[in-house]
């Protein structure tokens, strides 16, 4: 199996996603099993708006994004998307769409002096525990507040 530049890793998340695909399954969406990680970098949401454009809903907008050498995730104001460039030329993507109304909890590790990454992880009921990490460049407590405020 190729590594994948994101990982959202929850094994139960993976039974989950197996068991909604049905027979058809030919694979994760994300892959949440892969022990090969990427940290997430900031950028500029508008460098992948034009990916997300046609997945937004009406009034919904994009807050931040994170990318890795391919894949990205953005955070908007109804949910967070995850996407998974494949293949060489990346011209197949598997996008993920993870709602905030669905979190129960979440939790934030900011980067300390060992440990350069930070945290961010999302509990979904029905889903499990979803895990994202970042370089420590990543203003993590504001992506804690972007969650606080609309699930509390």
């Amino acid at each position: 199996m190729q590594s994948r530049d994101c990982m959202l890793s929850n094994g139960r998340a993976g039974d989950q996603a197996r068991r909604l695909a049905g027979a058809g399954y030919r694979g994760p969406v994300i892959d949440f099993s892969s022990p090969s990680v990427f940290k997430l970098t900031p950028v500029d949401p508008g460098s992948v708006y034009s990916q997300v454009a046609p997945l937004l809903i009406q009034g919904e907008q994009l807050i931040y994004a994170f990318k890795t050498t391919r894949d990205f995730v953005a955070f908007t104001n109804k949910r967070l998307i995850a996407a998974n460039v494949q293949g060489m030329t990346g011209k197949k993507v598997d996008f993920t769409s993870l709602p905030y109304n669905k979190i129960q909890a979440f939790s934030i590790e900011t980067a300390g002096n060992f440990d350069r990454d930070a945290e961010l992880e999302l509990y979904f009921s029905g889903l499990g525990k979803v895990r994202l990490e970042f370089k420590a460049s990543s203003d993590i407590r504001a992506l804690g507040q972007l969650i606080a405020g609309f699930i509390l």
